[in-house]
């Protein structure tokens, strides 16, 4: 079983995910099913089997929350001093040099990665190509939309 690098702050959030799945989710799902199943005739019972699916997606979550929390290896960069050098659990404030647009990222394991939130997987194109650099580096990155050229403006640990 390897160990999966997590943020603490990722960690924080799928044990809570866990909670409202074990104590909030799961009771409304069994009391569905209980409704749907007052209702009779279970063969043609539509809300009784959209009820079993949901439950069955719940409990997988669960499982999966679970896998995810046994396997994390914590990392808590606030912790660590590493001089402006881009490592897991960072964020990194870069300016794009084709474009001079100024973006930051906070390199992160793949259950906590989300483009939206600006939260990359470490293993993913951009988190390759950043992890190992130091603040002020000229990063070339190939990415499926092409190479992309960045300033490694600067790098915290927060």
């Amino acid at each position: 079983m390897d160990k999966e690098p997590i943020t603490l702050n990722g960690l924080n959030k799928l044990k809570e995910e866990l909670v409202f799945l074990k104590e909030k989710k799961r009771p409304e799902i069994v009391a569905a099913i209980a409704e749907a199943r007052s209702h009779g005739d279970l063969k043609e019972n539509a809300e009784y089997h959209a009820a079993k699916e949901e439950q069955s997606h719940n409990e997988g979550r669960i499982t999966e929350i679970n896998d995810i929390i046994a396997r994390a290896n914590v990392i808590d960069v606030t912790k660590l001093n590493n001089e402006g050098k881009v490592i897991f659990g960072s964020t990194v404030y870069l300016e794009d040099l084709d474009t001079s647009e100024k973006i930051n990222y906070k390199i992160v394991g793949r259950d906590e990665a989300d483009l939206k939130q600006k939260l990359i997987f470490f293993q993913s194109p951009i988190g390759k190509g950043l992890i190992g650099k130091n603040k002020s580096d000229l990063v070339e990155i190939k990415t499926p939309s092409g190479v992309k050229n960045f300033e490694i403006k600067d790098v915290k640990y927060i």
